[in-house]
């Protein structure tokens, strides 16, 4: 197939594009630094444009004659709601309309659980359950989803959950961490929640834009085995072969900690995952899905344990020079 892949060099993108090679597809992939695909290796196997969600010609140009648009790029940190959705929702117009104009046969879109918002410890969620998003993320994402709902050409939505592995500088800021040998979970560090690694995730995307049954549909794509939030940090100090203090911090606390974080990060005109708003994620009681709907119409299932996926990334870490 001929794909256009948004966010290519980034986490998940990678990841994506790398799950396309090997299926011998065709990609053109968006990146606002091509110097990365240097860094992934792809040589000459990537048609790259540079640009950026608001460049409408470069979009154009990258959508024309697709097969499937795949529409990774977004902004998971940001100054205020308005940056989140000028990328987030304003982005993902301006790609649908150039999907449409170019005649792509699927769009897929990469959302969040953040979408669905928080769940019950004990009860992870299917996609019948209504969107709740709790962040201004959430928020974002939801209307993007909205706008790819609306368009009249065939898409499928994929909304992962905490998703981790080589190439990721989120989960990284745990390893380091937990490297340090201290490691801070919100609350208790019962918080329950659904994980998947990148490349299992990256599959689960290919079958969802390819697969005829899965065409104007929604999907949680997550390994069954659900963790903690102390069970990961835990995890992540096993894949370093370390034993470090896991310390709980009571919810009153962070939610001041985030509230001053937030607020230095906004006086400096700087984006963060640490703030007020991300409070409502952080100290919920649960983040958790079911895949039962992407095994059935796609075939798919995640195939990486979290004790697997995370001494990988802690060994590709290592490697890089990243720990």
């Amino acid at each position: 197939m001929n794909v256009f892949v948004t966010g290519a060099t980034g986490f998940v993108g990678a990841h994506l594009v790398k799950a396309l090679l090997a299926r011998g597809d065709s990609v053109t992939a968006l990146a606002r630094r091509p110097a990365l695909a240097e860094l992934l290796g792809w040589g000459n196997t990537v048609r790259l444009l540079k640009g950026g969600l608001d460049d409408e010609a470069v979009l154009r140009q990258g959508c024309a004659g697709t097969d499937v648009v795949y529409h990774v790029a977004g902004k998971i940190a940001a100054r205020d709601m308005t940056e989140f959705m000028a990328t987030n929702r304003d982005g993902t117009a301006n790609v649908l309309e150039a999907a449409r104009d170019g005649g792509a046969r699927r769009f897929l879109f990469v959302s969040s659980l953040a979408v669905s918002g928080p769940t019950e410890p004990g009860h992870p969620i299917d996609e019948t359950r209504p969107p709740a998003p709790v962040t201004d993320y959430g928020r974002s994402k939801l209307a993007a989803e909205v706008l790819v709902q609306a368009m009249p050409l065939p898409w499928t939505i994929v909304r992962p959950p905490v998703v981790y592995g080589e190439w990721d500088r989120g989960t990284l800021k745990i390893f380091q961490l937990a490297k340090r040998g201290i490691l801070p979970v919100f609350g208790d560090g019962s918080q329950e929640l659904s994980v998947i690694h990148a490349e299992d995730l990256a599959r689960g995307i290919v079958a969802a834009a390819t697969a005829p049954a899965a065409a104007g549909k929604i999907y949680f794509a997550a390994h069954p085995t659900t963790t903690t939030s102390r069970g990961l940090a835990v995890s992540v100090a096993k894949a370093l072969g370390k034993r470090p203090s896991v310390i709980g911090i009571p919810p009153l606390v962070a939610r001041g900690v985030l509230w001053a974080a937030g607020t230095l990060a906004h006086i400096a005109g700087k984006a963060t995952l640490l703030s007020a708003d991300k409070g409502n994620e952080y100290l919920a009681p649960a983040w958790t899905c079911h895949s039962d709907a992407l095994r059935r119409d796609a075939g798919w299932q995640a195939e990486i344990d979290l004790e697997t996926g995370l001494r990988r990334a802690a060994n590709w870490y290592r490697e890089v020079g990243w720990l």
